[in-house]
């Protein structure tokens, strides 16, 4: 497998013989898991503490914690493998994961010794489940501004900080959170700072009844207490490295995994209905709206999938993340696979019909997988990429590619 690097940015190692078979049978246990309880977790929208579990139990959730300190030692395209495969059952499942990882390679790529040598073990064996403490009231979605400061008191930093939308923060056991470094002159000096949950009081506030994504539970949460210098990730106020080196790359990656895993999903389950013995005779496998319609899906998730695939190798191998044509590579992978994953699945609902498309209890689950796929361009907006984008896009008048 390739190796998050302590201390740097995502670099690739040598892959461990054997390792992907063992990988593969810790997904598929914890896959199984989450479809035990799918249409619970999606009816109730509650966090699917069951798939968790299973991840804390098969040390899944030690994937991105090098070997040493005690994790799988995996890497970048081993962190894509597994979120296709999650996705392909459970896109919320997926997710929580993706954004784990996401975390995790953040600690490991930035954190001091002192964070890595006490968090890490915890990661491998189960017990630390992390979540990501970015969003905030009244700045839009702006990952690189923070409106709440850090106080610095001797060796200790006071938190204090209201978050809108925490995925699986209910049930995390640990936090990293953005805020103003102490003494911040602007929005832009963010530190990145980890909280264990036994240094907070978690208050969560309203409710959670989205469209989709319902078992992510992204709630509201309330954050305060105090944390030792040592568990600021990344240098104070140098948030924006952190995002460039990892926090992003992963963030894009580890999503568009998600969301093609279950938009390949539904193919399958589409294409196995089909063929299937009782549907002999009540389809016609030879309509040539139906078979231009199954290529179109087709045709989407090979465009996403190459470009996912090629994204993966440019993040594994590059040195130096921030280039222009590499922040526009990993923008155009999260806007591609957020628009044609579900563009896929809204066009097998108009090739199945009413009955395996738009109702529940359909063995093809579409509705399912379009309401929950419906959030892929909301999450971090296409549009608020697109501006980034028009800008990069000025900075690489020679158009070059990676």
């Amino acid at each position: 497998m390739n190796a998050i690097a302590a201390g740097s940015a995502v670099v690739a190692d040598p892959p461990a013989p054997g390792r992907p078979a063992e990988l593969t049978a810790l997904t598929d246990r914890v896959a199984a898991v989450s479809a035990t309880h799918l249409d619970r977790t999606d009816r109730d929208a509650v966090f699917p503490v069951e798939a968790l579990d299973e991840m804390r139990r098969t040390g899944l959730l030690g994937l991105l914690v090098p070997a040493g300190y005690g994790g799988l030692g995996g890497g970048v395209r081993d962190l894509v493998e597994v979120c296709t495969a999650l996705g392909r059952t459970d896109m919320s499942v997926a997710m929580i994961f993706a954004m784990h990882c996401q975390q995790v390679a953040a600690v490991v790529s930035h954190g001091t010794e002192r964070l890595r040598a006490e968090l890490l073990p915890q990661v491998a064996g189960g017990k630390s489940y992390l979540a990501s403490v970015t969003t905030e009231a009244g700045k839009g979605g702006h990952l690189l501004t923070a409106g709440a400061a850090l106080d610095a008191t001797g060796d200790e930093l006071a938190v204090d900080r209201f978050a809108p939308i925490v995925t699986g923060g209910a049930h995390a056991d640990g936090f990293l959170v953005t805020m103003l470094a102490p003494d911040a002159t602007s929005p832009s000096q963010v530190s990145l700072v980890y909280a264990h949950r036994d240094q907070l009081t978690v208050e969560q506030t309203g409710d959670w009844q989205p469209l989709g994504m319902r078992a992510s539970h992204s709630v509201a949460l309330r954050l305060r207490g105090s944390v030792p210098e040592h568990h600021v990730v990344g240098a104070q106020g140098g948030f924006r490295s952190v995002v460039t080196s990892v926090f992003g790359p992963l963030a894009h990656l580890g999503w568009s995994a998600s969301w093609l895993g279950t938009a390949a999903g539904a193919l399958s389950r589409v294409l196995r209905m089909l063929r299937s013995p009782e549907n002999r005779g009540r389809v016609d496998l030879g309509s040539e709206l139906l078979l231009t319609r199954l290529s179109e899906a087709r045709r989407r998730l090979d465009t996403v999938h190459a470009l996912l695939t090629r994204t993966e190798r440019t993040v594994s191998r590059s040195a130096d993340l921030s280039l222009p044509r590499i922040q526009l590579q990993l923008n155009a992978l999260k806007i591609t696979a957020a628009e044609e994953c579900y563009a896929a699945v809204d066009g097998l609902i108009e090739a199945v019909g009413m009955r395996h498309g738009y109702l529940k209890g359909s063995p093809t689950r579409l509705e399912h997988a379009l309401r929950d796929l419906r959030s892929a361009s909301l999450n971090y907006s296409n549009d608020r990429l697109h501006l980034a984008d028009g800008k990069l896009a000025l900075l690489d008048p020679e158009v070059r590619f990676v």
